[in-house]
């Protein structure tokens, strides 16, 4: 499958790095030069310009792809995108990063977005479908995907973790879980590593390992 990708920032890059690395062809668009990683994704093509010019995704021959991405972090530009593949190119498929849930209800196929993917509007509805039963502060599987899990689990009280930032707790996770969010009084923080812990966050992970004990354990008071 051909998969063009516009922006190619951290979201764009981890789809292009995932996709390649499954076989498929990847063509990332971006305009910003400190976005064009050649030698980090040598399997993907790389086009620095804008996505959102016609002449660009002339030149990117788009109507040969079978899906467009649009993972930018303006939701502008990915609308955009989304409109030219679909309604000038008729490109099968698009996808769509919503970066502002507020603008959920302009991602709809009049602007050309088959699908539309909210990651914060995502992983609070998953965090607030469990809340109720996650009194206990067990590690608890959100969603299962083929081989790997989102994980919930809510500091407890007597966290041990309270008042240490995240930068001193992503180090000593167990090897293939991976820190993805905060959520925090309903809201979806990014895990920047200088936010500091408190009890009663919600902490997401996504995890690819075989057990999850040693989360647990690590999380537990």
């Amino acid at each position: 499958m051909r998969v063009a990708i516009a922006g190619a920032g951290s979201v764009g890059r981890s789809i292009a790095a995932e996709l390649s690395e499954s076989g498929h062809e990847v063509l990332l668009i971006d305009r910003d030069t400190r976005a064009i990683g050649v030698d980090e994704l040598p399997r993907a093509e790389w086009m620095l310009a804008d996505a959102c010019e016609l002449s660009t995704l002339e030149d990117a021959r788009l109507a040969d792809f079978d899906t467009v991405v649009a993972a930018s972090s303006d939701d502008k530009v990915n609308l955009v995108v989304c409109l030219l593949a679909k309604k000038e190119f008729g490109v099968d498929r698009t996808i769509a990063r919503i970066n502002d849930p507020g603008n959920e209800w302009l991602f709809t196929d009049s602007w050309g977005v088959d699908v539309a993917v909210s990651p914060p509007r995502l992983i609070a509805s998953l965090v607030d479908d469990v809340a109720e039963v996650n009194e206990a502060g067990d590690a608890m599987a959100l969603l299962s995907l083929p081989e790997t899990d989102l994980l919930e689990f809510t500091l407890p009280p007597d966290t041990p973790h309270a008042g240490r930032p995240v930068g001193e707790l992503t180090p000593a996770l167990p090897e293939d879980i991976v820190l993805v969010a905060l959520v925090r009084e309903g809201r979806v923080r990014p895990p920047a590593p200088e936010t500091v812990l408190a009890a009663g966050d919600d902490l997401v992970f996504l995890s690819s390992a075989e057990s999850v004990d040693e989360l647990g354990v690590l999380l537990a008071p």
